[in-house]
């Protein structure tokens, strides 16, 4: 019962309608305002549950109802107003209201297939009528476009305006993925606008699966009308396989066979290059459909022979000619010998003595320069151990990188890398294969005091073909040379975008972040920048306030800006930042003299590349000014940390004179270690460090064999016992196996046939690993097709090389060492060269599926179908807290804060009278006495207040006013002295009755 009237208090006043009329006025207007805001789409509520809440307003008016706040009727109904305003605040945050947005505005992104199959020329006839459409548009209305092939990119957003001049992204063209189209062309439609796609294609796809994203855009509305693309060839040829002997022994005659396929019949003539050299040629006549031809072989010696079959017809009697070629491999097994790698720019001092000392341990050593370095990994099977003896990073393409790494992964080969200059981080090995085959990592997280370094970099490559494609790679691949350690920033020119001007696409930051700021190099879009001064300018402020010690900007353009000023330039040498200069497509001598000389002044380098494929080994060479700081040259002594094999014999070494810094991996064992300084004695450097990778072994011998640091260890009795050791251990170890693979292609497919020719069979549980041209894996089980034979098949993803390993396990006797061998086949060429005629059919059935269109050439008006209004929405929470906060100091303010109006009346007042202020402190003092006289008539026994001498005057000159005459008591005065005697008298009674 007391808990009840706590919560219901008894009223102190009568309820009556007016007092009751404020909450029903807000009750209406709440609840029909949701009412009508959600009718007329302006909010959605997504938990409309919450309203049950308003049943607590009416309490909150008892309460306000029940009380006695003391306030006047007019503040009394504001502050419930204000409280049951606070309520419905609170009741709206919780129903999550979003407001919504409605828009009739059509987005169109055009999906334009720019594949090898749709032609030159169809391609610009259908950029033509993009062109068309899209000026013929309505103004409101957005245009973009997509360019894809094998894979996709965005050529222009969506927007308003289609300033289209030529394509500049760089999409593969042997392939064709309509997929990956759709929903790239979906994902930039905006959600607010109505969303169409206009595909542009002739329907083959050699790639993905287009029907399988046509779901998913018809749940969201997304209409894809298309325009299709017809071609056919009625006259074709292509080799569709070479067929190579599977064993082979040297000195012997062997067949190759080559399956020959054409749509009509006809004559060519047939080649066969083993090597890259023609060893036979044949005049052979065709008829439609299969055809098989027998070639000649000879093999003089063991090796890798890579043999290609090529043919020719006449002219006009076939449609593709990258189909016109079949490739195959054999390798001969013999002597297993070691390849060195150097380059043309290094010391053959440095490897000299290395070679002479595997010699001498009976080993064939062949040397070569980076650039002759095979770009497949199977051309590699005929090398036991491959040592790279001071060679840069640039020094090779991708390719020979990925085929380096592979043959280790997948085909056991050793690998040691040398020590020295153009080496490990120095050399620019960061985050390549090479650095994920090796035993340490080019980061080095123990030597604290460590420079770091800073590398600035200003984009401005827009005008020259495909620039900005470059751009966003010589970028990333500047930032991947780096340590983690060193602080990287990107600057471009934004022309009309978001951030107007020249802006940082990010601020220097540490390149270990390489993985946050490859999305942000994608984003960017560099514009054509009007001058120098202020890219410059941005860039010496931020490498200014860097503490790295090495700080360095490259500059990519094509000369045009209008040039720093000399000042400028200045601050960079007295700041001792280096400014290299790359110039790109320039217009005149003179852009190129106003490069040079800013490069010349600072301490850079000034580069002129006529190709752009050379941009990328450019700014590698640039990055890696920043990592001389690894290289250590210092006397010290070899101490061993782990026995190895490698160690055999020997006790002490002599000292080197330098080496470069390196941080051992996890799970890699370091043989031979720095010794540690006295500064630091819990850092440990690598000397030697060796693992298994995959099938193979690797080393990292940090300093050099050679005449700079090792000149000591020239004469020592052991190093050649030590090179043949540390070659031993790593080289590749033959096992022999009774497995035999057969990989080859066949039309879209792999297939993988192995056969068993052990003495005694037995059931194997077989798994293939196949490695993609792209790098990406299949686990592919064989089952047994026959006795002794296991077989699979899986998808090609394109053309390239696919390298498969085998792992048989199950053979009597061998149950923890399961059997292993390894191959790989080669694609010449994309399905995409497979394709004779267009696919208009699987077009129909995207545009029937998501309500598009089938649009006609003629037809150059799209922007026309019936449209509906798109709505959008997002949350308000963030308004309504902000509301909410607001009046929590309101209703405080209502209830506690009173407000003298006449006071602020009087602040908007302007020439105060002296004699006003007199005249208030007149009245305050007449105030004063008649109260004073008021009080005096207190009752018997009550206090009297004491008496206090008049207050003097507010001026001391001012005379002393006249006591005023007793003014007769009005009803008001009684009426408070007659209060004032009740509250005495209860005083009174309240302290008799506590005696």
């Amino acid at each position: 019962m007391k808990l009840l009237r706590a919560l219901f208090p008894p009223a102190r006043r009568r309820v009556t309608f007016g007092a009751v009329l404020p909450l029903l006025v807000f009750l209406v207007l709440f609840g029909g305002g949701c009412v009508y805001a959600e009718w007329r789409g302006l909010l959605r509520f997504s938990y409309r549950p919450a309203f049950a809440l308003a049943a607590i307003m009416p309490w909150i008016w008892w309460l306000h109802h029940a009380g006695s706040s003391g306030l006047s009727r007019g503040r009394a109904v504001v502050a419930l107003i204000v409280r049951l305003t606070m309520i419905a605040a609170f009741i709206l945050l919780l129903a999550e209201p979003r407001a919504v947005r409605r828009s009739d505005v059509l987005s169109v992104v055009y999906a334009l297939d720019i594949s090898d199959s749709m032609g030159s020329k169809v391609r610009d006839q259908a950029l033509n009528w993009i062109m068309q459409t899209a000026t013929t548009k309505p103004q409101k209305d957005e245009a973009g476009l997509v360019v894809f092939g094998r894979d996709a990119a965005v050529e222009l957003p969506p927007r308003a305006s289609f300033p289209f001049e030529a394509i500049n992204s760089r999409v593969a063209k042997d392939g064709t993925d309509l997929g990956q189209a759709l929903s790239l062309a979906a994902a930039m439609l905006p959600e607010q606008n109505q969303g169409r796609i206009v595909l542009l294609t002739d329907g083959n796809e050699t790639e993905g699966s287009a029907l399988a994203k046509v779901d998913e855009l018809k749940a969201r509305g997304i209409a894809v009308d298309v325009l299709p693309v017809g071609f056919q060839y009625d006259k074709e040829v292509w080799l569709e396989r070479l067929d190579l002997p599977r064993v082979v022994k040297a000195g012997e005659t062997y067949e190759a066979t080559v399956l020959l396929n054409s749509l009509t019949a006809g004559h060519g003539t047939l080649h066969l290059r083993e090597n890259g050299k023609q060893i036979f040629e044949k005049e052979v006549t065709y008829t439609a459909g299969k055809n098989r031809f027998t070639l000649p072989l000879y093999l003089r010696e063991p090796g890798y022979y890579e043999y290609a079959a090529t043919i020719d017809v006449p002219a006009g009697e076939d449609g593709w000619s990258e189909n016109n070629i079949a490739i195959g491999d054999l390798y001969l097994r013999g002597e297993g010998q070691v390849l060195l790698v150097t380059d043309t720019r290094s010391d053959t001092r440095d490897w000299e003595p290395l070679v002479a000392a595997l010699k001498a341990s009976e080993r064939l050593v062949q040397v070569r320069m980076a650039y002759e370095l095979p770009r497949e990994a199977t051309a590699l099977l005929p090398y036991d151990l491959i040592i790279l003896a001071n060679a840069p990073a640039d020094a090779f393409d991708a390719p020979q990188l990925q085929a380096l790494r592979d043959a280790v992964y997948h085909h056991g080969t050793g690998f040691i890398m040398l020590g020295g200059p153009q080496t490990f981080g120095p050399g620019g090995y960061h985050r390549t294969p090479i650095e994920e085959a090796l035993p340490v990592e080019m980061d080095v997280k123990q030597k604290k005091v460590l420079p770091k370094g800073a590398l600035a970099i200003i984009l401005h490559t827009c005008e020259f073909a495909e620039g900005n494609t470059w751009a966003k790679r010589i970028a990333k691949e500047a930032i991947r040379v780096l340590g983690a350690q060193d602080e990287v920033g990107l600057i471009d020119y934004d022309w009309g975008g978001a951030k107007n001007g020249y802006n940082w696409v990010f601020p220097l930051t540490p390149a270990g972040q390489y993985d946050k700021l490859v999305p942000l190099i994608n984003a960017t879009e560099p514009g054509d920048m009007p001058d120098f001064h202020s890219p410059m300018q941005l860039a010496l402020a931020g490498l200014q306030k860097s503490d790295a010690a090495l700080k360095h900007l490259i500059v990519i353009s094509d000369g045009d800006p209008s040039p720093p000023t000399p000042a400028l330039v200045q601050q960079f040498v007295d700041s001792k930042i280096s400014v290299s200069m790359i110039a790109i497509n320039p217009h005149g001598g003179r852009d190129i003299s106003i490069m040079q000389a800013i490069s010349e002044q600072t301490g850079g380098r000034y580069y002129f590349p006529e190709d752009p494929a050379a941009l990328p080994s450019i700014f590698i060479k640039e990055a890696k000014t920043l990592k001389r700081s690894m290289l250590q040259n210092k006397t010290f002594t070899p101490e061993i940390e782990f026995p190895s094999p490698v160690l055999k014999g020997i006790d002490q070494m002599p000292p080197l004179k330098g080496y470069v810094l390196t941080t051992a991996k996890p799970r890699a064992s370091t043989v031979l270690r720095v010794p540690p300084d006295k500064e630091a004695p819990d850092q440990l450097d690598p000397l030697l460090a060796v693992w298994r990778f995959g099938l193979g072994s690797t080393a990292a011998w940090t300093s050099d064999l050679g005449g700079s640091w090792a000149q000591d260890w020239m004469g020592w009795d052991k190093y050649r016992a030590f090179v043949k050791q540390l070659a031993q251990e790593v080289s590749r170890v033959e096992q022999a196996n009774d497995l035999r693979l057969n990989a080859f292609a066949a039309g879209n497919s792999g297939v993988v046939s192995v056969e068993d020719f052990a003495k005694d069979e037995a059931f194997l549980e077989v798994v293939a690993r196949v490695t993609g041209p792209r790098g990406d894996t299949i686990n592919l089980p064989l089952r047994q097709t026959g006795s002794r034979r296991y077989q699979a098949q899986f998808p090609l993803s394109g053309k390239g090389r696919y390298q498969v390993s085998v792992a048989a396990a199950g053979r009597p006797g061998k149950e923890n060492a399961p059997e292993q061998i390894f191959g790989g086949f080669a694609v010449p060429y994309s399905p995409e060269y497979l394709n004779f005629r267009s696919n208009p059919q699987l077009l129909e059935q995207i545009a029937a599926r998501t309500g598009g269109r089938a649009l006609d050439p003629r037809n150059t008006d799209i922007y026309h179908p019936a449209r509906q209004s798109r709505e959008s929405s997002r949350p308000v929470f963030d308004w309504l807290l902000i509301f909410l906060a607001c009046l929590l100091p309101l209703d405080v303010a209502v209830r506690r804060v009173q407000l003298d109006w006449s006071v602020i009346r009087g602040w908007f007042k302007f020439g105060k009278k002296a004699e006003e202020s007199t005249t208030t402190m007149g009245a305050l003092l007449g105030r004063k006495r008649r109260v004073e006289a008021t009080l005096s008539t207190t009752p018997e026994g009550a206090p009297k207040p004491v008496s206090r001498p008049p207050l003097k005057p507010a001026s001391p000159a001012a005379p002393k006013p006249a006591a005023p005459a007793p003014e007769p008591a009005s009803s008001d005065s009684a009426e408070s002295i007659s209060t004032t005697e009740r509250l005495l008298a209860r005083k009174r009674k309240r302290d008799q009755d506590q005696k």
